[in-house]
């Protein structure tokens, strides 16, 4: 019988019968590769009886979690690792991600936990070598070079290790299939064989991903809908710090997020990411505002600096944003010309969050506002107040969440006075807030009427 061959988009799944240039599906060029279609069904693992239960008959089984070394990636998995759980980490390539799980795995072996950490990009010394560099000493913490899907379940299935980590599932194979390692056949393959593992044996495990050149992680998007949790490891290689973010959590909270700071020991949790980001802002300095933002559950401040210069090239000036969103950027500059009457006519605009930070939260539309308006009038602005606040198309300041959060961080750094919703002042009768003036407003003129 004549194997038959199907062509598969790496990029979106899309099936075709012939290969073309362009995927019909997603638009991308030159991803369709070639596979040979199996015939016969995976094998189908259940876990629920076959038949029908009622809702109230199900008794609720509690889920333990292993506490690791590292806070802060606790608090990302949502209070520590669920046993059974399947654990994607995607980043840009040296970023960092073999450098966290093995600093994981090093802390769950010295807590007596077996690790099985299974390594198919470099070889058990280069391992080695970076685990002296992380201070890994003793515990059972068993190393393994392969990529064979069959082999690392056999060598998984005999050690019953408390945890195993994969690194990286794009290079991770199974020999009953004929694709190459990292086609999207593979990677589901490989994917739903360790997640069986993992909930057969209630071993937690992670899997580092790859991830692709618009910043999504690689493969099949069903590889993001099989795991339990999804984690982002992201950052400038011309900063020092790195950020993991939970993208998806079945166990905790969604957008969770830890700031780590990679030094030569390894990557060091950040415990105060506020006192991090703006340990070298300028003083007295026209278009420095400071933010308080909310990510996750954490709340933390950030420095917003704008940059306002004439230009010659009045007919196109430029406008330029990085770590804020430039369309609400530009939204932002068209309402203070419209409704307080400044004129950006003929002057270039730089937006720009310090420390290589992103922010996406619309809280800190009152802070952007307040930068560019500095840096225009050339005036800065009071050192000791911050900002957040929605600012809507009309020109009113709209409420956010968490302001009594946002202002206890603004207060632990020293801040005497916070620009606001004036919306925010309800949820704030009651707080006892001393040593910090909480001043609401409810339109953009009317607050730079407050600092100017």
């Amino acid at each position: 019988m004549k194997d038959r061959t199907v062509f598969i988009c790496q990029s979106c799944g899309s099936r075709s019968p012939k290969w073309m240039g362009r995927c019909s599906g997603c638009g991308e060029w030159n991803s369709l590769v070639e596979e040979i279609e199996d015939e016969a069904p995976a094998a189908e693992l259940s876990f629920a009886p076959s038949e029908p239960v009622l809702y109230e008959d199900i008794r609720e089984a509690a889920k333990p979690r292993i506490q690791i070394g590292i806070e802060d990636f606790n608090k990302v998995l949502g209070g520590g690792l669920v046993l059974g759980s399947l654990v994607l980490v995607g980043g840009e390539p040296g970023i960092g991600k073999s450098t966290l799980l093995l600093q994981v795995s090093r802390d769950m072996a010295a807590g007596n936990e077996s690790v099985l950490y299974v390594s198919g990009e470099e070889s058990l010394e280069q391992v080695k070598l970076r685990g002296d560099r992380l201070g890994v000493g003793g515990g059972k913490l068993y190393l393994l070079a392969e990529t064979n899907l069959e082999r690392i379940l056999a060598q998984a299935e005999g050690l019953k290790p408390g945890a195993l980590v994969v690194d990286s599932i794009q290079t991770v194979y199974s020999s009953k299939m004929t694709s190459t390692p990292g086609t999207i056949s593979q990677v589901r393959e490989a994917a739903n064989q360790i997640f069986r593992f993992c909930k057969r044996h209630q071993v937690p495990a992670f899997l580092v991903g790859h991830i692709t050149k618009d910043g999504s992680i690689a493969g099949p998007k069903s590889l993001e809908h099989i795991v339990d949790v999804v984690l982002l490891f992201e950052g400038e290689r011309d900063h020092s710090h790195r950020v993991l973010r939970a993208m998806k959590n079945r166990f905790g909270p969604v957008s969770e997020l830890a700031v780590f700071e990679m030094t030569s020991a390894g990557l060091q949790p950040i415990l105060n990411p506020s006192a991090f980001f703006l340990r070298e802002r300028p003083r007295d300095e026209a278009g420095s505002a400071v933010v308080c933002t909310i990510k996750g559950t954490r709340p933390f401040l950030a420095e917003v600096q704008a940059l306002v210069s004439s230009t010659l090239f009045t007919a196109n000036p430029r406008r330029m944003s990085i770590g804020f969103d430039h369309h609400r950027t530009a939204m932002l500059l068209a309402l203070v010309e419209k409704k307080v009457g400044y004129s950006f006519a003929g002057e270039d605009i730089y937006v720009n969050v310090a420390g290589g930070m992103s922010i996406d939260e619309p809280a800190v539309d009152l802070g952007v506002v307040m930068a560019v308006v500095s840096s225009l009038k050339n005036g800065p602005l009071p050192k000791d107040m911050a900002f957040f606040g929605e600012v809507g198309l009309s020109g009113e300041i709209r409420s956010v969440g968490q302001p009594l959060a946002r202002i206890k961080e603004a207060r632990s750094l020293g801040f005497g006075t916070i620009l606001l919703p004036a919306g925010n002042l309800a949820a704030l009768d009651k707080a006892d807030l001393p040593d910090i003036q909480c001043l609401g407003v409810r339109t953009v003129r009317e607050a730079l009427q407050h600092v100017f």
